[in-house]
């Protein structure tokens, strides 16, 4: 057990009677040693004891995974960080931009810069959630109507696949010049798209291939299979109200539009560690290490930390995850990294102790005690 390890067990065990419940799975990894700890149960009828390897709906904690899927490709030659996708992407070939984000929708000039795959993996292509209550502006109000993924919780059983998806998303002005600001989520969905459309073929199938496959992922994926539904958990909001059961699971059919992976602490832990190791693994390496180092350095000015304070809170923004501000390639491997996923999932590492600590929980994180729950486990962990 690691150090601390029967500490570790204890608070995890008082934290899913409150904030954490009704359960959670709690990993420490170190080096190349892995500890998991569960407690708590399942679901909230307290059915089924909460197990080290249950499933868990990760959300934005998907967002690196894609990333690297991109950066893979752009490895294999195929296409290059300042390539517009606008090649394989013809539905933003002629983006709009609104005058104002608060301005009608018609109220547009054409982009004076090309979407390109940089763009999408620094998440500044030009649209996404505004930090803002919702129906606040003309293009929330119609992104609502519409109820297009990228733009709010995650939903596997809405109708659009990705190509639907992308035609209304290319229809609608972007709420910055491609580059200027960074805006949450949306960037993901497209690089997912992308990834898709270069690959020829679904993104579960590269995904699989590439990196779950030569990880060992073997419980990562966009829906849970009829033999694993024992092992996923419930999903509830921050109120704990049930959004989700393994009984009728919106997750255990494979959806239209594959954005949102699910995963065990495990799973997750063998994708971190490949990038503790810079790209390496122990069959071979998943991607060159100075692409990596590009992967966890931060690519936002200070005016684009602050434009996305309410979502970094002071962070610097990689491909795919929050680094450390100002982290350059030069001190990739420093500092710290990570993320979170909406669901009640996140992630921490500290590269420099080379150690990462991932919290899978049931109850959504947006809510004041839950994250600091999250917060406290991790600080307690990694010091």
């Amino acid at each position: 057990m690691v150090s601390g390890g029967t500490e570790l067990q204890t608070q995890l065990e008082q934290l899913v009677l409150g904030s954490l419940q009704p359960g959670a799975v709690f990993g420490v990894q170190q080096g190349e040693q892995l500890e998991l700890f569960a407690a708590g149960f399942m679901e909230r009828e307290h059915e089924r004891p909460m197990r080290p390897d249950a499933i868990f709906r990760i959300s934005s904690m998907s967002k690196p995974i894609v990333a690297l899927a991109l950066l893979q490709l752009v490895e294999d030659g195929v296409v290059q960080l300042d390539d517009p996708v606008a090649r394989w992407l013809p539905e933003l070939a002629q983006p709009n931009v609104l005058l104002r984000i608060d301005a009608p929708l018609d109220d547009i000039v054409p982009a004076e810069t090309p979407i390109t795959v940089k763009h999408l993996l620094s998440s500044r292509m030009g649209t996404g959630i505004l930090p803002m209550p919702p129906d606040r502006t003309p293009i929330q109000r119609e992104i609502a109507r519409l109820g297009l993924p990228g733009f709010g919780p995650d939903n596997p059983a809405q109708p659009l696949d990705q190509d639907e998806w992308l035609e209304q998303l290319g229809q609608l002005p972007l709420m910055a010049e491609p580059g200027a600001r960074w805006f949450y989520n949306t960037s993901t969905y497209v690089q997912g798209v992308l990834v898709s459309r270069i690959a020829r073929r679904p993104l579960s199938e590269q995904l699989a291939e590439r990196i779950f496959g030569p990880l060992g992922m073997s419980d990562t994926g966009f829906f849970v299979p009829v033999g694993k539904l024992g092992r996923l958990t419930a999903a509830y909001d921050a109120d704990l109200k049930l959004i989700d059961h393994p009984v009728n699971s919106a997750w255990s059919q494979p959806p239209r539009f594959e954005a949102s992976l699910l995963s065990t602490a495990a799973d997750y832990a063998a994708f971190v560690r490949c990038l503790h190791q810079r790209g390496t693994h122990s069959g071979g390496r998943l991607l060159g290490e100075e692409l990596v180092k590009l992967m966890v350095s931060d690519h936002l000015t200070a005016e684009q930390r602050e434009g996305g304070k309410a979502f970094l809170d002071g962070r610097g923004w990689g491909y795919g995850l929050s680094v450390d501000a100002r982290r350059g390639a030069d001190y990739a491997f420093t500092g710290e990294i990570g993320w979170a996923g909406g669901l009640g999932t996140s992630w921490t590492s500290h590269l420099d102790s080379d150690s990462a600590v991932f919290i899978l929980g049931c109850r959504a994180i947006d809510h004041p005690e839950v994250m600091a729950a999250h917060v406290d486990l991790t600080k307690t962990a990694l010091g």
